[in-house]
């Protein structure tokens, strides 16, 4: 158990089904001021759903964290965060029936829930998923989660286990990037390499003419584009 020897935990939870329901996994970690994790734990559901894979996650954060460290929590499923802030007390009130009359769901995870918070501080913070610049901490707990569910192993920094990898779906968005930004940097290469080309072309004047720089030109004389018209080509370099 995270002691209190902590002043304040900063912590973040997630919960992962693949199929909802499917195979399923949940994940803890707490980092510190810099947002830079120190401990996590993830552990496999078997077949669940995401609002019970999120639910553990958050009753395995609190269960792991000692109730007289004031706590910091940072989810991103509205489910879980609303269970057991907004709808809770009024479940309690109608003996664990929502506002429709039925029966609470996943009323075991939410007892034991609210059970783990009596008494303690706690302070929850909704972050966006999957955010390019989002909260490290929430990453980290969805990548572990998700790693739990893909495997169905337990993990965790007591068990020397390695930082959980990037996500299927961020490997194959990151892969997709690489050509597209490959491809475009070709394109981009190309066209600075074609434009010396284009207008370094030269020909043989068949008539006299006069270049923008006052002086005249003979008839066969080696001539260029200039921005204003044909002309000598040192005078076209010279303006660019």
């Amino acid at each position: 158990m995270i002691g209190p020897m902590a002043e304040r935990v900063i912590a973040a939870c997630d919960g992962a089904s693949k199929g909802n329901p499917g195979p399923a996994g949940w994940a803890w970690v707490v980092g510190d001021g810099t947002g830079t994790p120190t401990e996590w734990e993830a552990g496999p559901l078997g077949t669940a759903t995401n609002n019970v894979a999120e639910l553990t996650a958050l009753e395995r954060l609190l269960a792991a964290v000692d109730p007289a460290v004031p706590l910091e929590i940072r989810m991103d499923s509205q489910y879980a965060m609303k269970a057991v802030t907004t709808w809770l007390p009024g479940w309690k009130r109608k003996g664990w029936k929502t506002a429709a009359g039925k029966p609470v769901a996943n009323r075991e995870l939410v007892v034991r829930i609210d059970e783990l918070l009596d008494g303690r501080s706690v302070e929850f913070r909704y972050v966006p998923a999957h955010q390019v610049d989002g909260d490290p901490l929430n990453d980290f707990a969805d990548r572990a989660a998700s790693q739990a569910a893909f495997v169905q192993q337990p993990a965790g920094s007591e068990q020397g286990s390695p930082e959980p990898p990037k996500s299927p779906a961020a490997k194959k968005t990151a892969s997709r990037s690489a050509p597209k930004a490959a491809s475009a940097k070709k394109r981009a290469s190309s066209s600075s390499a074609a434009s010396p080309a284009s207008s370094s072309r030269t020909l043989k004047a068949k008539f006299p003419g006069r270049c923008r720089c006052g002086r005249a030109y003979a008839a066969g004389e080696t001539i260029a584009k200039n921005p204003d018209g044909w002309g000598h080509p040192e005078c076209r370099t010279e303006a660019q």
